[in-house]
């Protein structure tokens, strides 16, 4: 079996080669732009490959994402459509959201930024603020990742409610679902998550008009991709007053760059894209094994459903 590995930086692409061919004994493992022969590459090993760059691997059986999402690969327009992706989940990246998420709720729950601005003036300003079960927390997005940070904080004590395009159940979650459901599951959300995959429907849905569905004040966290929201609206809502705090882990262009507003704006925490991102060590593992689940049944657990975009 030979595989062929891309990140968009090439001594990224070569840890990567080194360490799956570590492996996967038996195998042949390159990167993508030293195959040679394309003919002969059977897995292709991705985060956002180029455009055209896995089309002319015509026995190609899958392509791998590096994460969870694969938004970035079907954002080729050349891309074959008829071989599956196979996505790069596990428990690892699971309890990495987990904390993320429960980290940044309870820091806007707490109003840790006005705290550390007390902090920074020599003020001993007691900040006293209602306790969990009387703050309303919304969780856009229930698969996997959405379902156990909703879960999480559930177990904090939050009133916690979540939002999905499909029904869902969730112990201790008061569930929405389809657009019926998304208004009445905004209407009192203190603090919103996102963590919704990235579609044609889903991208700009942070946008005025659902802020202006959320209560006066309310805090916003984006964990799941950059065009989910819509830069302007937010920067505006939060000059109004009508969002309070914004922590923003995704953007439009990575790395975020330097002379953008959010490093600046006072009610923004910028984190570099970090919410779920998995170690190097563990997701060559998780990748590993599938290839080989995939090479001997034609299929694995985590193949995505492209149609769906996720």
């Amino acid at each position: 079996m030979r595989v062929a590995v891309y990140l968009p930086a090439e001594d990224k692409t070569q840890w990567w080669v080194d360490m799956l061919q570590g492996l996967l004994p038996g195998w042949d493992v390159v990167s993508l732009d030293a195959a040679a022969d394309p003919e002969t590459v059977d897995f292709a090993v991705v985060w956002r490959p180029r455009t055209g760059d896995l089309a002319r691997f015509r026995n190609l059986r899958a392509i791998v994402s590096i994460g969870a999402g694969i938004d970035h690969v079907l954002a080729d327009s050349e891309l074959p459509s008829d071989v599956p992706i196979i996505r790069t989940v596990g428990a690892d990246l699971t309890q990495r959201m987990r904390e993320y998420v429960a980290l940044h709720v309870l820091r806007h729950h707490r109003d840790m930024p006005r705290q550390l601005l007390a902090q920074a003036q020599n003020d001993w300003h007691a900040i006293v603020v209602p306790v969990a079960p009387n703050r309303t927390v919304g969780v856009m997005g229930l698969g996997n990742l959405g379902a156990a940070a909703a879960t999480t904080l559930a177990q904090l004590g939050f009133a916690t409610r979540g939002w999905s395009k499909s029904e869902k159940t969730i112990d201790g979650v008061t569930c929405f679902a389809g657009q019926g459901g998304f208004d009445t599951f905004l209407d009192g959300c203190d603090i919103l998550v996102n963590l919704l995959p990235l579609t044609d429907q889903t991208r700009g849905l942070l946008n005025a008009s659902l802020f202006r569905k959320l209560p006066k004040g309310a805090c916003v966290i984006n964990c799941a991709r950059g065009p989910h929201l819509v830069e302007d609206d937010l920067v505006a809502a939060l000059d109004s007053g009508q969002i309070k705090q914004a922590t923003l882990d995704v953007f439009h262009i990575e790395p975020l760059p330097t002379d953008h507003p959010f490093w600046s704006h006072p009610a923004v925490t910028v984190t570099p894209h970090v919410a779920s991102q998995i170690d190097a060590a563990t997701g060559g593992r998780l990748i590993a094994n599938n290839l080989m689940t995939f090479a001997k049944t034609g299929t694995c657990d985590d193949v995505a459903d492209a149609e769906r975009g996720y």
